[in-house]
């Protein structure tokens, strides 16, 4: 038998009104009433009725998170980052699995959320190809506040993104400064819009140093380590003669460092290479992996901020900024790019 406020109420001898001012922290109640109401509830172990209280308050206090590929490093830590902040402000998460970032049914996806009366959606599914093409005003006025993740900032759209561009410059500019003139490229499936930010950020950063960033020196991968592997092997094929490499993920830059290790190519000696996530294992390559760190979790929580806020604002009739947030990566500068 689930206990309720008037089962408290009884108990305390006083309304059911009072025990819901006590449950919400609501009115002035007298220090003694609050104490028989208080014992009451862990007397008959009370927990309020979460779906009554959210057809009360015209919210559920519930957030959807529709995201892809969390057996991946990146969207895994931005999906800890959104629990964290989520479990902070008081919500529930609901979690929607895509099986691929660029098919899915969404509209039956968006009428299922709609349906939960969720307060709010984090869109977490990377931009790929034309998967963003759903999207135009007149639809998102019907749904409830949506803030989307890894993709360009777009007038009218909520967004929160790493600047994979600049991390790219960053970590190319860093091989600059070591001397490096053949500075070869492992990057993500172009179908991406981070890959293609980070391909960009290759090449114009090469393009300013008055350095050839021609496509032989450019190999696809799909962010894995056995891809990372493949490309290596058909880049030093085009161009034996590399003395640098930018990889797009560190996943593929462990595959690159293991074919260079078994041609005898030393790191950083011969080649020098820097990755890009940072993940925690990247300090324990061999050499040690210099690589970009995105701050992912960051960008989960900084989006259920935004949202929260949008949330807040929309039950108070109020209106709320449209942010396009894009956080700035750093470089992590280890022995895989720089002699001792």
């Amino acid at each position: 038998m689930h206990v309720t406020l008037q089962d408290v109420a009884q108990l305390a001898g006083v309304s059911t009104k009072t025990v819901s001012r006590v449950v919400n922290n609501q009115g002035e109640i007298s220090e003694a009433t609050r104490q028989r109401v208080q014992a009451a509830i862990e007397q008959l172990d009370y927990r309020p009725n979460i779906l009554a209280r959210s057809l009360v308050n015209q919210r559920t206090n519930t957030l959807a998170v529709v995201a892809w590929g969390i057996d991946y490093y990146g969207p895994s830590r931005t999906v800890v980052g959104i629990e964290n902040k989520s479990d902070e402000l008081g919500y529930s998460l609901f979690l929607n699995l895509l099986a691929h970032p660029d098919k899915g049914n969404i509209d039956r996806i968006l009428d299922t959320l709609v349906a939960r009366r969720v307060d709010g959606i984090i869109w977490a599914v990377p931009e790929v190809g034309g998967n963003r093409m759903w999207i135009n005003p007149a639809r998102l006025d019907r749904l409830p506040p949506i803030v989307f993740l890894s993709m360009a900032g777009q007038t009218g759209l909520a967004t929160v993104s790493v600047d994979n561009r600049v991390g790219a410059r960053q970590a190319v500019q860093h091989l600059v400064d070591q001397g490096r003139r053949r500075i070869g490229l492992i990057t993500g499936p172009l179908a991406w819009w981070e890959a293609r930010e980070r391909f960009a950020g290759w090449q114009d950063t090469m393009r300013g140093a008055g350095l050839e960033a021609g496509s032989s020196l450019v190999v696809e991968g799909d962010w894995a380590a056995a891809s990372g592997a493949r490309a290596m092997q058909v880049l030093l094929e085009r161009e034996p003669d590399i003395d640098a490499l930018f990889v797009c993920s560190d996943q593929m830059a462990i595959g690159a460092m293991g074919v260079a290790h078994q041609i005898g190519r030393r790191m950083p000696q011969d080649l020098a290479v820097v990755g890009f996530d940072n993940i925690p294992e990247s300090a324990f390559f061999w050499p040690p992996l210099t690589t970009v760190n995105q701050q992912l979790i960051d960008v989960g929580c900084i989006a259920v901020q935004n949202l929260h806020q949008w949330v807040e604002a929309k039950r108070k009739g109020e209106a709320a900024p449209v942010e396009n947030v894009q956080l700035t990566p750093e470089l992590i500068i280890r022995e895989s790019s720089t002699p001792h």
